[in-house]
């Protein structure tokens, strides 16, 4: 094999590894309204010789990932007959735009089969959006039943840290209320946010955000950050005593972050593990495919002088 040969197997391995890099990339960069926060799956599994609750789970899939292109909020039921029937719904975050909605709900239907398979009733909530549904007959709950929380880890106590946050909880519900089921807001460098179901009305939203943030207060006490999520609504809060990143009140920040959590079902931090993996799998391959490459080149090399 010839200069040029070689020339060309080397261009071939520095393309193949500027690849990985850009694979690496990618796998760092997915957006954090997708993060799983939770999961909710019942124990029981439908049986379905005739396939109709698979027709109507995967009609009601369908129905939910195309209407969340237009909609932050959609609830619809699918079956051929009652017993068959199947209600589910999903919302997307207020602030999320039309096309980060559908990226964020498009991805619930293959994680909800993935984490529960086909249990007669689903909940995957991840940071932007969550999706629900439940076959024809199955138990209702409280709307104030609460289903997860996570407080962060930090707290900053005697610093008057409660009293702010405190009076920002005032401002998060009273806004929650007056902007119809949605409210994102900042004072004094606490992030708040609040959101109820999309067909609670505005009383019912009031009662449940109070006991949202009531439970924010004596769960989490002073910690600097907390999510609580109950049935029909939920809130999230984050101190920056440095001030608000990327400039605060535009975007929201991103509530992935460590801390102790508690769920009625199982919670996961599958979306940040997922990512670790890949990148280290990539990184790994990428490593990998350049020792081969210089262990063929070495072995050409060899063979080159040996020839002569």
């Amino acid at each position: 094999m010839g200069f040029s040969s070689l020339k060309q197997l080397m261009s071939l391995c520095i393309i193949s590894m500027a690849l990985f890099s850009d694979l690496k990339l990618a796998k760092s960069a997915s957006p954090d309204y997708t993060n799983l926060i939770y999961k909710g799956c019942a124990r029981q599994r439908f049986s379905d010789p005739s396939g109709l609750y698979s027709q109507a789970l995967s009609a009601m899939y369908g129905s939910l990932v195309t209407q969340s292109t237009k909609s932050r909020f959609y609830k619809t039921t699918t079956g051929t007959t009652s017993q068959s029937s199947i209600t589910g719904l999903f919302q997307c975050r207020g602030d999320l735009s039309n096309n980060d909605c559908y990226n964020c709900v498009s991805r619930l239907p293959v994680l909800s089969g993935k984490l529960c398979g086909k249990t007669i009733a689903s909940r995957v909530q991840l940071s932007g959006c969550y999706l629900l549904y439940e076959i024809s007959g199955f138990a209702q709950i409280s709307g104030m039943e609460m289903l997860f929380k996570t407080c962060g880890k930090n707290n900053v106590a005697g610093t008057g840290f409660e009293q702010r946050r405190d009076t920002a909880f005032g401002v998060l519900q009273n806004g929650v209320v007056s902007g119809h089921g949605f409210y994102a807001t900042t004072y004094e460098s606490i992030y708040v946010l609040g959101q109820c179901e999309g067909d609670v009305g505005d009383s019912d939203c009031n009662v449940c955000i109070k006991n949202a943030l009531q439970k924010a207060q004596a769960e989490c006490g002073s910690s600097i950050s907390a999510q609580i999520y109950l049935h029909k609504c939920f809130i999230a809060y984050s101190y920056y005593p440095n001030g608000l990143p990327r400039g605060g009140g535009g975007s929201s920040p991103n509530y992935g972050s460590s801390g102790s959590s508690s769920s009625s079902s199982s919670s996961s931090s599958s979306g940040t593990t997922g990512k670790t993996v890949a990148i280290i799998v990539g990184g790994t391959a990428g490593v990998g495919f350049l020792v081969i490459c210089l262990l063929f080149v070495k072995n050409l090399m060899k063979k080159k002088y040996d020839d002569y």
